[in-house]
């Protein structure tokens, strides 16, 4: 999906990071919202990042801050899976500024490190320091049965980053074998970021 043009009211702009192995299904929470944004006039980036089944980090940094640096408005971006390391990365580096960011279910530093494809995005360094430094809002949404994150991405992730966490019980990796189409309250919360994030309904479409 390339970006959308913002309509002359929009205040915001949206940039969609998927993770590894994804190809930005059609049945994606992501790709999903990428559409409920753009159909509110929003200006919105959901790009596919370079040979996601054997990522660089170098090539996915490089496409991340052309990315963001094209953007107007606010700026929010939306990370999933890998994209979260690979936030954590450009943060530490000092090269990535928004105004909020939302990071999803994040793999462990074990599984990182397990998998010779995305070792590179393992040890990021990152501090609460770096990320309020990248972002003055960042919310991490984590699962209490995380096959890739099987201590809690609340507790590696989010009590020594400081961060603000809302946990999905049985989200498993918040994806698609998992359920994780429609989301509505992604939706919402990038409209308001006062917004918790909730569990995908089971009637959701």
């Amino acid at each position: 999906m390339t970006s959308i043009p913002a309509s002359p009211s929009t205040s915001r702009s949206f940039l969609i990071l998927h993770g590894w192995q994804n190809r930005r299904p059609e049945g994606h929470w992501q790709h999903w919202l990428a559409g409920e944004l753009a159909a509110r006039g929003q200006d919105v980036t959901y790009p596919q990042l370079p040979d996601p089944d054997h990522p660089s980090l170098t090539s996915w940094l490089d496409r991340l801050h052309a990315h963001l640096d094209a953007q107007e408005h606010e700026r929010v971006v939306v990370c999933h899976s890998l994209a979260v390391p690979l936030w954590l990365h450009a943060a530490v580096r000092g090269t990535v500024r928004a105004d909020r960011v939302l990071l999803v279910a994040p793999p462990s530093e074990a599984v990182i490190a397990g998998y010779e494809d995305i070792a590179g995005f393992c040890r990021s360094g990152a501090t609460a320091a770096h990320l309020r430094a990248a972002a003055p809002v960042t919310r991490l949404v984590a699962t209490d049965n995380d096959p890739y994150c099987l201590g809690g991405a609340a507790q590696e992730y989010g009590v020594p980053l400081g961060l603000d966490t809302d946990v999905v019980p049985g989200g498993a990796h918040l994806d698609l074998e998992a359920g994780y189409g429609s989301w509505p309250s992604t939706l919402s919360w990038c409209l308001d970021e006062t917004t918790r994030i909730a569990p995908r309904p089971p009637n959701a479409p």
